[in-house]
């Protein structure tokens, strides 16, 4: 058997893997124009097909039978073919909704904003409803409820984002700030690329139940797989799946001193883990063709701290790496995100008497144990784990 992903922009799509891993077929990610939907549905080599952005209410016209999920959704994202005949299905609200209950928010007697008026807002409307939302408000560009009047809306208890604002490649985007909402208690994110958007990461450090869109990608592949080969899939198959795909997507950060032996112990791991290796200040040399050293003396440190910030969070948007940061990473607050998007992120500590100074120019002017209690805090705020190196 063999079954695809269609949409218009599918090189980023981890559904491939998903799908592959439960084990009973070939699938292909297919990206299409729309005007060769209607090719695609008449070709044999398919049996079913699985559909993303923007064509989930085009093939709901395309289908000849519909599930009651899809009609009172108003979109199709799975479709099998029996008997010559097309099936629509809408396994997304199966997957939004074990999402939802993974979060442990609680949707009784809430208020919900809803962000964006695409198909998949519809989805969102329709589990906050089942879950009992006492009122359900859709934001969008143009609508009653905007962007633009956003106090209207801002005693929202549960926020529920379904646009594609702060997907990859536009890592660090949020449409609002959570501190508009002061009556917030869960964020949910349907963008699954990066892990964190700006927005759960927002709700993470204000300690609001968040959750992104990974876990909902794998559980509406979850239904997908059992309407494709009418077998049921254990929810522990499900979860396995989602924890080998978290482990393989999660980048491995190394923060620390100067000298700590982050780029040695980055290289050992990516080689023992078959990663790519990635060296943020080699990298800064590159795009400035500089060494780290002539960058400060013919530029000063707040010039190299505005180019590390850029460098960091585009290599940060990356997937599956070891990345060794520079020392004075953690010197800017906004490099804390950037990190953290896709990463876990681990502090080496190292003996400030093993520290080497050469071609660290601020670890030659100034003195490594003020430096490292200046920065000590900074490193225990950004670190998910310490390693004693």
């Amino acid at each position: 058997m063999k079954f695809a992903l269609i949409g218009e922009k599918l090189s980023h799509s981890f559904s491939k893997v998903i799908h592959e891993a439960m084990g009973k077929y070939e699938y292909d990610l297919v990206p299409l124009k729309k005007e060769e939907l209607e090719a695609f549905i008449e070709n044999p080599e398919y049996k079913g097909f699985n559909v993303t952005i923007p064509y989930k209410r085009d093939i709901m016209f395309l289908c000849d039978c519909l599930a009651p999920s899809a009609v009172k959704i108003g979109s199709v994202n799975t479709v099998i073919k029996r008997d010559g005949r097309l099936y629509g299905y809408n396994t997304d609200y199966d997957g939004f909704m074990a999402m939802a209950e993974k979060s442990k928010i609680d949707f009784k007697d809430r208020k919900v904003a809803i962000l964006g008026s695409g198909g998949t807002s519809l989805t969102a409307k329709a589990v906050a409803s089942d879950l009992g939302a006492k009122e359900i408000i859709t934001v969008s560009r143009n609508g009653e409820y905007s962007y633009n009047n956003i106090s209207l809306w801002s005693d929202a208890e549960i926020i529920i984002n379904t646009t594609p604002v702060g997907m990859y490649p536009n890592n660090g985007e949020s449409l609002i700030s959570l501190k508009d909402f002061p009556l917030c208690e869960g964020v949910l994110d349907v963008v699954y690329n990066p892990l964190k958007t700006r927005l759960v990461f927002e709700a993470e450090e204000l300690n609001i139940p968040a959750c992104g869109g990974l876990y909902m990608l794998v559980y509406q592949a979850k239904k997908a797989y059992e309407i494709f080969t009418g077998d049921k899939l254990p929810d522990q198959k499900a979860d396995e799946i989602y924890q080998n795909l978290l482990k393989s997507i999660q980048n491995i950060v190394l923060i620390g001193m100067p000298g700590c032996g982050k780029s040695t112990l980055g290289k050992e791991i990516a080689a023992s883990l078959n990663r790519e290796f990635i060296d943020i200040d080699k990298e800064i040399e590159k795009e400035i063709n500089m060494t780290i050293p002539e960058i400060f003396q013919r530029h000063g440190e707040d010039y190299f701290r505005e180019i590390e910030k850029k460098v960091t969070l585009s290599l940060c948007s990356n997937t599956g790496k070891v990345i060794s940061t520079g020392g004075g990473v953690v010197m800017r607050e906004e490099n804390l995100y950037s990190l953290k998007q896709n990463g876990i992120v681990y502090h080496i500590l190292r003996d400030v008497s093993l520290l080497s100074k050469e071609g660290r120019p601020l670890s030659q002017g100034k003195d490594l144990s003020e430096m490292e209690s200046e920065r000590k805090p900074l490193y225990e705020k950004f670190a998910d784990k310490v390693i004693d190196n």
